[in-house]
């Protein structure tokens, strides 16, 4: 079990606005032994910053396999393009959310923008500069990060040309859990990177989405979460 503490513990029980599941299973690629991942968004008491210690900016735990932002942060990290943020907005699998969560699922629109092809692009990058690394080293890259990674960028291409975010990768199920087991030769699959890379390229220049997230709505609805708190107790 995840070592947190009891005012972490507390955070997540009680002041959880949002929690879905997360990975494999809301990307519709999960298997037998697929784990349940849990992300999640939790809002400190807003007078829990007035003092010198401040609360959390994350917990992992206390379940295992789950992990939840403070609002703020949460809002930081979506407004960047962070693509494991945005994907906690667009999980079809909720299971707990509350008034304020429903808010923020609402809000989802306002962090997207055509950073994403920045964000979701490094990121792949980096993770297929690992998996080279880890192939040249040991003969073969960790399969299931290399499968995502691709995921990730099909999800970033439909995201560009049409402006809405789209989790679901079970059209192309099939071939991505072939990856997943190594069944696919290594010259393929960055291939297929490389086709993924070049058609989110394409996409950017008539993307409809806005160059810039709206921050000044977010960040509107999260004062106002600090204050709805504070008069709350």
């Amino acid at each position: 079990m995840p070592d947190v503490t009891p005012y972490e513990k507390l955070l997540v029980e009680k002041h959880t606005i949002l929690s879905v599941v997360a990975g494999s299973r809301s990307f519709g690629l999960a298997t037998e032994a697929s784990d349940t991942d849990r992300r999640g968004v939790y809002a400190a008491p807003t007078r829990d910053f007035w003092r010198l210690a401040k609360p959390p900016r994350h917990v992992a735990g206390p379940l295992p396999e789950q992990f939840s932002w403070e609002v703020e942060r949460f809002c930081e990290l979506a407004l960047a393009g962070n693509p494991n943020l945005l994907e906690v907005l667009h999980s079809p699998q909720v299971e707990r959310c509350t008034e304020l969560g429903a808010e923020l699922r609402a809000l989802a629109p306002a962090f997207l923008s055509r950073r994403v092809h920045r964000t979701f692009g490094r990121y792949a990058d980096s993770q297929l500069a690992k998996a080279q690394r880890r192939l040249d080293r040991e003969g073969a890259p960790k399969w299931k990060h290399v499968l995502h990674l691709l995921r990730l960028l099909l999800s970033a291409g439909e995201l560009l040309r049409t402006g809405a975010m789209d989790i679901d990768a079970g059209p192309h199920r099939d071939r991505l859990l072939a990856v997943g087991r190594g069944e696919v030769p290594w010259p393929r699959i960055t291939a297929w990177r490389a086709e993924l890379t070049a058609a989110l390229d394409a996409a950017l220049p008539a993307s409809p989405l806005p160059e810039e997230p709206d921050g000044e709505r977010v960040q509107a609805w999260l004062v106002s979460v600090r204050s709805r708190g504070l008069a709350g107790g």
